[in-house]
């Protein structure tokens, strides 16, 4: 059977929508319920699902191009299934035919240049098929003022990129953060990590899943007037990737050995990087780590992952100076950073927790199995 993949209406006012990123390529196999195709208007961002199982036979609208509410981006069909693609044009073409006789630009930019009167046909689009951002427009706002200093180059903010700018600017107007600071002596993860190989990660992710089971309030959420807690321990971890921040999620993290938690990190992590993540992979987090010390970074203050509680952030592993005993040693020392929502957590629990996280790293947690 021939499904169509439409765009979808994302609010009551939508006329038209734009194609983001493409999850999935002509040919691959889909499930029913699969991550197809990023879609976004001026209002909201959404994420496709394919709608039937089978190969996904033709893709009609490109990423960056605008398509009206109910036409036809892409085909589904079985292996052998005969269809019409001319059909499937025809039921596209005025969509192609009105964008054809106006100048492609996204909503944004649009918006950008009525605020400052600026001709979008003077203006030259970074997009697909030339369609005008608005980053081209503010492009053209700083180079004709002579004042400001000219750009080098336009990244689009699209697909992850952008879901994340969304997601860590709501973060920030919605919950005041916090944030609690410690110094942790990594002696005993290093000692691990050579042991049997472990990831620092994987080692800070069994740590912080049994931690969570101990302190449930930052294991938690805040829908309306009620703080929900979670029996499930769910921990992402974030990856950088080349189009932007994702965090994949280790469900039942605490239920799992360090070398079931490891797995699961080197899988999700190369998903991450070939962008084939899937909805399950990302969706149900409780609790999430950042870890920039590959970076050589001592110690910065993540933004909360919406809707959990809090998150954690790890700086580097450096030798420094410290006092035992009334002897001054080097040891490797990490910085831990917990920010967190102020609105459900207070600053005493949120010290206990991270104050916990210290000494089982420190006491050298059997974490083993």
């Amino acid at each position: 059977m021939v499904t169509r993949v439409v765009m979808p209406r994302l609010s009551l006012t939508m006329k038209e929508g734009t194609v983001g990123v493409w999850y999935k390529k002509e040919g691959d196999i889909v499930e029913k319920g699969d991550l197809l195709v990023e879609v976004f208007s001026e209002k909201a961002t959404h994420d496709l699902e394919a709608p039937a199982s089978g190969i996904l036979r033709k893709i009609l609208v490109q990423e960056g191009v605008d398509a009206q509410v109910n036409a036809v981006l892409a085909v589904i069909t079985a292996p052998d299934e005969v269809f019409s693609e001319a059909e499937m044009y025809a039921e596209t073409s005025q969509t192609v035919e009105e964008t054809s006789k106006r100048i492609l630009a996204s909503p944004a930019a649009k918006r950008l240049a009525k605020e400052h009167k600026v001709d979008l046909a003077l203006v030259k689009g970074s997009g697909p098929e030339g369609r005008i951002v608005e980053a081209d427009v503010r492009c053209f706002i700083e180079q004709t003022s002579g004042i400001l200093p000219k750009v080098k180059e336009i990244i689009p903010l699209k697909g992850f990129r952008k879901t994340s700018a969304e997601r860590v600017s709501a973060s920030f107007r919605k919950a005041p953060h916090s944030t609690v600071v410690m110094e942790v002596d990594a002696s005993k993860v290093m000692e691990l990590h050579e042991e049997i190989q472990a990831s620092y990660t994987g080692i800070l992710v069994k740590v912080v899943a049994e931690t969570l089971v101990e302190y449930s309030i930052i294991n938690s959420t805040l829908e309306g007037d009620q703080i929900k807690t979670f029996e499930d321990v769910n921990v992402g971890v974030a990856v950088a990737t080349e189009n932007g921040l994702v965090v994949p999620v280790i469900h039942n993290a605490d239920k799992k050995s360090l070398g079931e938690i490891d797995a699961a990190i080197e899988e999700l992590t190369e998903k991450a990087r070939q962008g084939k993540l899937v909805r399950e992979d990302l969706a149900g987090g409780t609790f999430t780590i950042t870890n920039l010390g590959m970076y050589g970074v001592d110690l910065f203050t993540p933004i909360i992952n919406p809707p959990e509680a809090a998150i954690l952030g790890v700086g580097r592993i450096v030798e420094k100076p410290v006092v035992v005993e009334g002897k001054i040693e080097t040891k490797p020392i990490t910085m831990l950073s917990l920010s967190y929502d102020h609105r459900i957590v207070d600053g005493a629990p949120a010290a206990e927790f991270l104050r916990k996280v210290k000494e089982k790293i420190e006491k050298g947690l059997e974490i083993e199995g």
